[in-house]
């Protein structure tokens, strides 16, 4: 499999989840028939009390526990996702030894210092002096000849920054929820492949499967590729199937004490640890016994003993691939605050559904704009010259778990009711028509249940006349 281990991507607005879509061009088209009424639940369209029940829309399905892909074919299709998407890297196809070309052209895609006009969170100007400061701590001028590729495992959850900072910065005075520096997370066990450091040792330039970014050095252990890659590739271990969980305090261990894991986070179980030793102070018969990775004060990777306890979410294995799951861990994030980049310990919208289907094993692309066209995925394109029928005739058939893209958006299918489509997603705003022909802007911000064809882009354009793609996971015979 000829892989190119690290690619250049288009960056900030593919994580967008936000409406970028009043900017594009319109195409004119007529109102949605469905508007805000006096009888919707908690004032957004369409809404009734009931629809926010993962139960209600399972109800519906005439084969809720029908496996959309089983085990080998989940395994079939990850594969097919690492082959074909260019997003997906390959890590051990790296050289070992990273040539400065290489390596100032990471920096180079990664990090673009920006020219427009950007605030910090007292809503002060980012002058050009912090922005100097910011770049020479790229260190692209001392950039080795060769540098010898290390791994290492992610021992905390953190941030993916565009830059070696901790800055938060804004595009308007006031708006302190859509930091234009933050890009994206890592979680524990993530492995990384260290490309580059910054000019105050604090901060790597890493590669994960699905992204490059600056991460604080704190938040990697350094290891060998056998260390790395050899972490949880065997069972038995817990997959995490709750939005998030978090393992038990210690004091004795503060590295792995109140840890949290996000869904989809696989753990190895030591199935042979003795009974009665305690692990960390406690003895575990309450709890699972996995094994977390820590970063000594050398900067090297351990790999350490901790509890999960057994009132966190979590399996022996990954969930099944049916609509019940696909419904069912949606709303398990319901009500989250929307995170930009995974911001706030949360998400936002593509990484919203990523960690749905990861919880089933199913390893999709990290933004937007590479999920929605990806080649590994069942993919139905609309352009500019698609007409309102066959988006509608596409909405219609849409099934539990398809993928619906917008400009900067993705939404999850869960069902239909009243003649509409209903999407779960994790969104920081939306709109739409009230009885009176208004439009209503609704700062929705977090996980939320809403129908597809009321949602307004515009006031010309709705939400199914900016649809790009509907992707959708299903068997594949390759020829």
């Amino acid at each position: 499999m000829n892989v190119v281990p690290v690619r250049p991507r288009r960056r900030h607005l593919a994580l967008a989840c936000w409406s970028l879509l009043a900017i594009l061009p319109l195409s004119a088209s007529a109102a949605p028939s469905v508007v805000a009424s006096p009888q919707d639940y908690a004032g957004v369209v369409g809404l009734r009390e009931d629809y926010l029940s993962a139960a209600h829309w399972v109800a519906q399905l005439p084969e809720p526990d029908r496996p959309i892909l089983d085990r080998a074919g989940v395994a079939a299709q990850n594969a097919r996702m690492r082959a074909l998407d260019g997003s997906i890297h390959d890590l051990q196809a790296l050289p070992a030894d990273l040539s400065a070309a290489f390596v100032r052209k990471q920096i180079a895609d990664t990090s673009s210092l920006p020219t427009r006009t950007l605030y910090d969170v007292q809503g002060r100007v980012v002058d050009a002096a912090q922005l100097r400061a910011i770049g020479d701590n790229l260190a692209a001028d001392r950039v080795p000849a060769s540098r010898p590729l290390q791994y290492g495992l992610v021992v905390h959850r953190a941030d993916l920054r565009a830059f070696p900072t901790a800055l938060r910065v804004f595009s308007s005075k006031g708006d302190t929820d859509i930091d234009r520096f933050q890009e994206s997370a890592l979680f524990p066990g993530d492995a990384v492949a260290v490309l580059h450091e910054s000019a105050d040792g604090q901060w790597l330039l890493v590669a994960s499967e699905r992204y490059v970014a600056w991460i604080e050095k704190r938040h990697v252990g350094i290891g060998d590729a056998g260390q790395v890659f050899g972490y949880g590739k065997e069972g038995p271990y817990r997959v995490i199937t709750g939005a998030t969980a978090t393992t038990a305090y210690t004091p004795e261990e503060p590295r792995v004490s109140r840890l949290q894991l996000d869904m989809g986070v696989r753990v190895p179980v030591l199935e042979d640890w003795p009974a009665m030793t305690p692990v960390n102070g406690q003895q575990g018969h309450a709890a699972h016994v996995i094994q977390l990775p820590v970063r000594n004060d050398d900067g090297s990777l351990a790999l350490v003993p901790a509890l999960l306890p057994r009132s966190q979410d979590s399996s022996d294995d990954y969930l099944p691939l049916t609509p019940r799951t696909l419904i069912t861990q949606a709303y398990k994030f319901l009500g989250e605050r929307y995170g930009w980049g995974h911001a706030y310990d949360t998400r936002d919208c593509s990484g919203f559904v990523s960690e749905i289907y990861r919880s089933a094993g199913v390893l999709l692309p990290r933004n937007t704009s590479a999920q929605a066209v990806s080649p590994a995925l069942d993919r139905i394109a609309f352009g500019e010259r698609d007409t309102r029928a066959p988006r509608d005739a596409a909405v219609d058939a849409l099934q539990v778990g398809d993928l619906v893209y917008i400009p900067g958006h993705v939404m999850m299918t869960i069902g239909h009711a009243d003649g509409m489509a209903w999407m779960i997603h994790d969104t920081a705003g939306g709109s739409w028509f009230d009885v009176d022909g208004k439009r209503i802007p609704a700062q929705l911000n977090g996980v939320s249940v809403t129908p597809l064809q009321p949602m307004m882009a515009s006031d010309t354009a709705s939400y199914v006349d900016r649809m790009t793609n509907i992707q959708r996971i299903r068997p594949h015979t390759d020829k």
